[in-house]
């Protein structure tokens, strides 16, 4: 059974997230991942171009344990500067559609004061479930 989003009745839908999600399987977690290419260099100096790589990281690693975006049930993102991500938010779903396509998991966003990286303007997190699979 692949991951399905929980929504409240009566509750608006959430645009570009879930409110929750449930999954059964191999549980798969990413660390925070920031925006630099695998040869340690930053992807680029924008938030954008950032988030962009740093979710091609996260793909990277879920990949690693034959996990896919459909699989991710919980992103994290931490920025350092939360009015940059809302002034971007057209190219930061373009950057997200890009990489997860049109799975939209639980989300949580938050400004943090800065990260482990200087140049680091964001981390993101993922929590997967792979689905068992069937007997044959």
């Amino acid at each position: 059974m692949m991951p399905r989003p929980l929504h409240p009745p009566g509750w608006p839908r959430p645009r570009g997230h879930a409110n929750g999600m449930a999954a059964k399987g191999t549980l798969v977690v990413t660390g925070g991942q920031s925006g630099r290419t695998p040869d340690g260099r930053f992807a680029a100096e924008d938030l954008v171009g950032q988030f962009h790589q740093a979710l091609k990281n996260v793909t990277a690693v879920l990949a690693t344990a034959n996990a896919w975006p459909q699989h991710v049930v919980r992103l994290t993102c931490h920025v350092t500067d939360i009015q940059a991500y809302r002034d971007n938010l057209e190219s930061i779903g373009a950057a997200y559609r890009d990489v997860m396509g049109d799975h939209y998991p639980a989300m949580a966003l938050a400004q943090v004061v800065s990260l482990l990286e200087p140049e680091a303007l964001v981390e993101i997190e993922a929590t997967a479930v792979v689905p068992d699979e069937l007997p044959s």
